[in-house]
């Protein structure tokens, strides 16, 4: 970019540097902007080598009193072009830069003296006006600069307009706001979004009708108020264009709301691609009419809050789709398991930072076990959920296989390494088997789980820690404990007890004690409701406490009684279903359920005779008396049965069949030793 550039520069009345300054908006060079290479000619002159294609951008500097300068901003090659954003934001430092270019005093030309102004009260009195419309305007911008939300936006617009520069602003918003590059079909319609005013201990006359914050506004194509968005710049009331787009804005009662002379302001909001709305400022009668130079700062504030509106609609999408994304992956509903209750939380983190990879499941295993899974892939963005709900997903599949839970985590491991290098996770993954009483816990870096006993006392439960899922290369450890009937196990993600105010085991110690102190209120013979636990545990967050979104999954262990199980072996030859019935009808009348007994033997016949007819091993038939009755059988044949419409020749095929007709429910589950098919009836 060499050359010199000239220091002055005339601008000729007809020529291309006039009609681009006489536009007033800053224009980058190749973007259907012709004029513009012959108005640079015409600025520079032909010596300086401008850069090509689209890094150059001229911006007028537009002042109340008119064109008071232009700036050139120019782009090396080896750096990014320039794009409709960063214009965008050239013109606000154009504008901004006008209003300081106006407050300041002319410097005289060289080899001039410097002229003494009179001594009158009228020049400092304008240069201080100047002045504290530049401080107005950094102090307006900076308060809308602060907020991140559509609605904070407008509120900092209506907080900076009133009652500083004006008494009274409407702002209007079109509906519904476009999102990003989408290109609405429909007509433009506006809604009044937000109107403050002055409080009434300041008001001296009677308050003037206020428009109705439900009506809408469609702008006509063609009409007056369509004019004067198009025109992107603010205008006075009394001009030609605002007199009639007004009243159409305003409603019917537009007239008995603006005020006579120069004490009202349109000022269409502009963001990246188009006009999203119009802020309407007024001053009561009594107070000085708006200035020239008043319009600039209305300028000023109106592309301010319409970009941020622009990111802020933009954000609010991103984040509800991610938000919707992490709770779709989520479990709908936590499943039925005989022996064992639950409950679960899900809370997002704070409102910068919405999206995480928290993540709860509750997975049904043969033989009535639950595995109980909580994660936290780390991060808060759309890709942390996208990872957890592959994560998620892939514990199910291993969880489907029955594998034990430190397998599950390398397999998990494994996952995540291959999703990426740095896709790093904690998980805790453990087993509840109702019928033994016992649970098996294995862990990848997580917090460790707390056992509320029922008697009231609570512990953190030691289990080795592990390192996260993608480090790669670590063993995994599982342990086997106690689970005892009437203990409530507690799962949660660092987002619950940690944060900027308090380390991890500080927030443990404390989740413990609430925990205690909860159950001390039902008594030590009677454990807390799991979802008033629930909510008591989230109580304890503070402020300044929601640095993470928080995952949480009690489990309650009721457990299953020895004498509601009876488990058998049955060698695999002809007499097995009979013998299968015969054990079945016996049970059913210990345990008082005689009329269960046809369906029960009919059923139990039938899928022990698909079991022994494949089978070369013992093949294991349990009931089990819960809340329904339920039926297992399990062999060492891996297939799964599938359920088909038998043909009239066909002499068997029916056996599923008659299952699926008769049961409450039924499945088949794949084992690493073979599979399980069971069925459940429910109980007279």
């Amino acid at each position: 970019m060499g050359g010199a550039a000239r220091t002055a520069a005339e601008v000729a009345p007809a020529g291309a540097l006039a009609e681009v300054l006489d536009r007033g908006d800053a224009l980058r060079r190749g973007f259907g902007n012709p004029e513009l290479d012959s108005a640079l000619d015409e600025l520079l002159g032909r010596a300086p080598r401008l850069p090509k294609g689209d890094r150059v951008v001229l911006a007028p500097l537009v002042a109340a009193q008119g064109v008071n300068g232009v700036a050139v901003f120019l782009r090396r090659p080896d750096r990014p072009a320039f794009e409709s954003d960063d214009v965008q934001f050239v013109g606000q430092l154009s504008a901004h830069a006008a209003l300081g270019v106006a407050a300041a005093p002319q410097p005289a030309p060289p080899g001039r003296p410097v002229p003494t102004p009179a001594p009158t009260a009228a020049r400092p009195t304008e240069m201080r006006r100047h002045g504290d419309r530049l401080r107005f305007v950094g102090a307006g911008t900076r308060r809308i600069a602060r907020a991140i939300d559509l609605d904070g936006i407008v509120m900092g617009l209506c907080r900076a307009g009133v009652p500083t520069f004006s008494d009274t602003i409407h702002v209007y918003l079109r509906d519904p706001l476009p999102v990003g590059d989408e290109r609405p079909t429909g007509p433009v319609v506006l809604r009044l979004r937000r109107s403050d005013r002055l409080p009434e201990e300041y008001d001296t006359e009677v308050t003037p009708p206020q428009p109705d914050l439900t009506a809408l506004c469609e702008v006509r194509p063609g009409g007056a108020l369509a004019e004067v968005l198009r025109g992107v710049r603010p205008v006075f009331a009394d001009a030609p264009a605002a007199r009639a787009a007004l009243p159409e804005l305003l409603g019917d009662d537009g007239q008995s709301i603006i005020p006579d002379g120069q004490r009202a302001i349109l000022a269409p909001l502009r963001g990246r691609r188009r006009v999203i709305g119009a802020a309407v400022f007024l001053r009561r009668p009594e107070r000085l009419a708006f200035e020239p130079d008043d319009l600039l700062v209305a300028a000023q504030l109106a592309t301010h809050s319409a970009l941020g509106i622009d990111k802020a609609v933009l954000y609010g999408r991103e984040a509800y789709i991610a938000d919707e994304l992490q709770r779709a992956m989520l479990p709908e509903t936590l499943p039925r398991i005989p022996g064992v209750h639950l409950a679960s939380r899900y809370l997002p983190a704070a409102e910068t930072a919405r999206v995480g990879g928290d993540w709860y499941d509750a997975i049904p295993l043969p033989g009535s076990r639950v595995a109980l899974v909580v994660g936290d892939v780390m991060g808060h963005s759309m890709t942390s959920a996208a990872i957890m709900g592959q994560l998620r997903t892939t514990a199910q599949t291993l969880a489907s296989l029955d594998l034990p839970p430190q397998e599950v985590l390398h397999h998990l491991d494994e996952q995540a390494r291959r999703l990426g290098s740095d896709r790093m996770a904690t998980c805790l993954y453990a087993v509840y088997d109702p019928v033994s009483h016992r649970i098996t816990i294995a862990n990848a870096g997580h917090p460790p789980p707390v056992l509320l006993h029922l008697g009231g006392r609570a512990e953190v439960l030691h289990v080795p820690p592990g390192a996260p899922i993608g480090v790669g290369g670590i063993d995994f450890e599982a342990v086997e404990l106690d689970a005892p009937t009437g203990a409530t196990l507690v799962l949660y993600t660092d987002g619950l007890v940690e944060s900027r105010l308090r380390d991890v085991w500080t927030g443990i110690e404390q989740l413990r004690e609430k925990l205690a102190a909860t159950a001390q209120l039902t008594g030590p013979d009677h454990p807390p409701p799991l979802e008033a636990l629930c909510d008591e545990v989230l109580d304890m967050l503070g402020p300044g406490d929601r640095d993470d979104d928080i995952a949480l999954l009690a489990a309650r262990f009721d457990g299953i009684a020895p004498s509601d199980v009876a488990y058998w072996f049955l060698e695999p030859e002809d007499a097995a279903p009979r013998c299968a019935r015969r054990l079945a009808r016996r049970t059913l009348a210990r345990w008082g359920l005689e009329e269960l007994t046809d369906s029960v033997e009919l059923l139990v016949s039938e899928v022990v005779t698909n079991a022994v007819r494949y089978t070369s091993r013992p093949v294991t038939l349990r009931l089990l008396r819960t809340d329904v009755l339920r039926c297992e059988v399990g062999d060492d044949v891996p297939q799964l049965p599938r359920l088909r419409q038998a043909r009239a020749t066909d002499e068997g095929g029916r056996g599923l069949y008659l299952v699926n007709r008769l049961a409450r429910r039924w499945g088949a589950t794949r084992l690493s030793t073979g599979k399980v098919v069971w069925f459940e009836l429910n109980r007279p």
